[in-house]
């Protein structure tokens, strides 16, 4: 079983920045895919960054050019740079590793989630 393991999450004031940080208990490279998603209170889970094993990125329109995903494969650890944060970035940040194959189509894993507020 993959763990995944958030930090960096708080309260920051509109404008901030925050970097969150998703370890994952095995090595990254094992993984197709990772990615950060986010859910605010009374929203569906929506994706906000993704980077594939081969070190493509990709965002929401609503991040680009403020949040940046990256990873350190030697702390088998991905990365998400929060600069000029709004209010409606407001949400719980959930790490995803996103593993499956033919032989195993369930081996999508989520972290617990951090929380991030931004006052405004």
């Amino acid at each position: 079983q993959v763990q995944l393991v958030e930090s960096g999450g708080g309260l920051v004031q509109a404008g901030g920045s925050l970097r969150l940080s998703c370890a994952a208990s095995r090595t990254i490279f094992s993984f197709n895919a990772m990615g950060w998603y986010r859910q605010a209170p009374g929203k569906q889970r929506e994706l906000v960054a993704t980077i594939t094993k081969g070190g493509s990125t990709s965002y929401a329109d609503s991040v680009k050019d403020r949040f940046t995903i990256s990873r350190d494969n030697a702390k088998n650890t991905v990365y998400l740079q929060m600069n000029s944060l709004k209010p409606e970035d407001t949400a719980v940040y959930y790490c995803n590793a996103d593993a499956r194959s033919r032989y195993a189509p369930g081996a999508n894993y989520w972290g617990q989630g951090t929380q991030v507020t931004v006052s405004s």
